[in-house]
């Protein structure tokens, strides 16, 4: 049986580190990288080779996984000296796994393509607890020839993983899912407040709700709601909004709420799981 395909990851957090660990697990080897020296730590343990620079893990590795916070981490890592583009070329692949606006993830890939190497926009979803359960959804914007050739390797951390169209496409789905989960959460908060104050058992109303026009993912997985992202998200679909000329009201609106929707989930949330009893 031939061996499985040497991957890099630059981007060692929470959802790197738990992606590495997937590969490990599937036969992988894995090079990483990442500017903290306890994430690197961590993935050291769990058995990956590790570098100090994205150019190294480039110059390891033909397919590379970026796994870094957003536009401006995803462009210093593939740009920047010492970046990824420093070392890689023709053959090689770089999929983005970071959230980006769909017009930044295509200026990468054609800096990408101007040095030979084919980019497929990937961005992850379903949370901290899909990526250690190795059942995170990825979203996929780029050629067919280039997803059928990353589908072995996203399988390893994702249950589920669509081609959604051309570069661009992946980012755009992943923004589209956000405003959702983030329309969902607000609606949860003024819900249980509403239900508070008239003295609903939550926990009892949940379970209704979950099997009912109400139910949505972010009620079944509350708990893991945080919004720490969420207004990020969000500028994300405004920035994406204003480019088109459109008026998205209620995504203006929500961009404003989930302000306070990281307070108040951090603070004193609805208990719709009953976890204060």
């Amino acid at each position: 049986m031939a061996s499985k395909e040497k991957v890099g990851i630059v981007g060692t957090g929470r959802m790197g580190l738990a992606i590495a660990k997937h590969l490990i697990k599937h036969g992988h080897a894995v090079v990483a990288q990442d500017i903290d020296a306890a994430a690197l730590d961590a993935v050291r343990a769990a058995g990956a080779e590790t570098v100090t620079t994205p150019a190294e893990v480039g110059k390891a590795a033909q397919f590379v996984i970026v796994a870094v916070g957003y536009d401006e981490e995803a462009s210093s890592v593939m740009l920047d000296k010492n970046g990824l583009l420093e070392t890689m070329g023709p053959g090689s692949a770089i999929s983005v796994s970071s959230t980006c606006t769909p017009d930044h993830v295509k200026m990468l890939a054609e800096r990408a393509k101007a040095k030979g190497v084919d980019l497929l926009d990937a961005p992850i979803c379903r949370g901290q607890m899909a990526a250690d359960s190795g059942t995170m959804l990825t979203l996929c914007g780029g050629s067919e020839a280039l997803f059928e050739r990353a589908k072995p390797i996203l399988g390893t951390f994702s249950s589920d993983i669509k081609h959604l169209g051309d570069v661009g496409a992946g980012q755009f789905g992943k923004a589209l899912n956000n405003f959702l989960l983030w329309v969902n959460g607000v609606a949860l908060i003024e819900a249980g407040r509403l239900s508070e104050a008239n003295g609903m058992d939550l926990v009892k109303l949940r379970d209704a709700l979950l099997i009912s026009s109400g139910a949505s993912d972010a009620l079944k997985n509350w708990e893991n709601v945080s919004f720490t992202w969420a207004l990020k998200d969000m500028q994300i679909v405004i920035k994406m909004a204003d480019k088109a000329g459109l008026s998205l009201p209620i995504a203006g609106a929500i961009k404003e709420l989930v302000k306070d929707g990281r307070r108040i989930k951090k603070s004193n949330p609805p208990d719709w799981t009953g976890v204060r009893r």
